[in-house]
């Protein structure tokens, strides 16, 4: 069986926020993508798979210090590693 992505995957909690505990600029670097309940997801801001939730950006709202408003969404997340074209 020849190497994969299912051999190679993601941590199953990824933040992009670097104040987070679950950044990681390794995992960022190697460009992690989410499929969320079937789609392609590309807003995330955090995941967790063993919850099954993903907390993504509304683009238009900020919070009193600036940065973008998150809501948290329920499901099946499957993160992966995009494949380098």
């Amino acid at each position: 069986m020849p190497e994969d992505q299912n051999t190679d995957v993601p941590p199953n909690r990824l933040s992009v926020d670097p104040r987070s505990d679950f950044y990681s600029e390794e995992a960022l670097s190697r460009d992690v993508g989410i499929r969320f309940n079937g789609v392609e997801k590309t807003n995330v801001h955090e995941y967790d798979v063993a919850a099954g939730w993903i907390r993504v950006e509304v683009p238009t709202a900020k919070d009193r210090r600036g940065n973008p408003m998150v809501i948290k969404l329920s499901g099946e997340v499957e993160p992966f590693y995009r494949q380098a074209e």
